[in-house]
């Protein structure tokens, strides 16, 4: 090959040998750095817009696992309202068991029953949790229905859905706060007429301090008892459909965590880059690297040989 001091054949190709090497050491650098091989459209633009789509339905799933753990609060704390509330209401039944025996001072009974008719009602009204009160409403004007966000799921068309648990709370009302007294449907608010006596009453609101050991008083007592007793069971019945539902929205709760850490599996397996491999071929381009420099200055050095001929 014929020497010239315009163009050094050698000198450029050991030049475009290191570039081409420093270019692919910016590459390892960067996947090391970030820890990703597919950082942006320009690595591989099928699978970042892959990884970009399943990492938005992921923060997705995210709120829905907190909206479901608001919800799983929210019947939580219903659940406790309406335990605490049987509590009480057994408490008033076994004072109306006591009030039965003949002769009893129903007037003492009567304040005892009082007090706990009082913690009824502050049980119900504190069992709110984020603003929402399972226990009671207007069931006149409110809307009964309480939906929980649950799922968030996306077919095949790429068109997205959200899953809804939805929940009757006309099944779980111990209070009902409609101003028609008639018209109050809650299990401890409903009204009802002793037959003998034809006295309106609720488990809320009757008075026994006045009734007598006649048979037709006592028959009155025994059917306010039965109302008690009624009441007890159907709050039991409700605290169990707030169970079912308890149990529902942390399956859900778990199976959304789940899918969230199989969407990160996913898209860590379309871009993370893999350390062991990029940190090897590292090190193989530095051994180039230190190579093309060496390669590019003897490249350089050869125009310097051709001074001697003129020497």
């Amino acid at each position: 090959m014929a020497s010239s001091i315009q163009t050094n054949i050698a000198a450029m190709t050991a030049l475009q040998s290191l570039n081409q090497t420093n270019k692919e050491m910016l590459t390892v650098q960067n996947r090391i750095s970030t820890g990703l091989r597919v950082n942006d459209a320009s690595d591989n633009a099928a699978y970042w817009s892959i990884a970009t789509t399943m990492r938005s339905d992921r923060q997705a799933l995210s709120t829905v696992s907190d909206a479901l753990g608001l919800g799983a609060a929210t019947v939580e704390v219903a659940i406790q309202g309406t335990e605490g509330a049987i509590k009480i209401a057994s408490d008033i039944k076994a004072k109306l068991v006591a009030a039965r025996t003949p002769g009893v001072d129903r007037a003492k009974i009567q304040s005892e029953i009082s007090e706990l008719q009082s913690s009824l009602q502050s049980v119900v009204s504190t069992g709110t949790f984020s603003g929402q009160n399972w226990l009671t409403a207007d069931s006149q004007n409110d809307e009964m229905t309480r939906t929980l966000v649950s799922a968030f799921s996306r077919d095949s068309t790429g068109a997205i859905s959200i899953g809804t648990i939805a929940v009757n709370i006309a099944d779980t009302l111990l209070i009902d706060s409609t101003a028609s007294a008639t018209d109050k449907v809650g299990i401890l608010d409903t009204q009802d007429t002793t037959t003998n006596g034809g006295v309106d009453y609720t488990i809320l609101d009757f008075d026994i301090s006045a009734l007598t050991d006649d048979v037709d008083d006592l028959a009155d007592l025994e059917q306010i008892l039965a109302t008690v007793d009624t009441a007890i069971t159907n709050m039991t019945d409700a605290a169990t459909s707030l169970g079912a539902i308890k149990t529902r929205v942390d399956v859900q709760k778990d199976f959304a965590k789940n899918l969230m850490d199989a969407i990160d599996v996913g898209v860590g397996q379309l871009v993370d880059a893999d350390m062991n491999e990029e940190s090897t071929r590292l090190q193989a381009l530095q051994v180039r690297q230190q190579l093309g420099v060496q390669a590019l200055g003897i490249a350089n050095q050869s125009a310097q040989m051709i001074l001697r001929l003129f020497q």
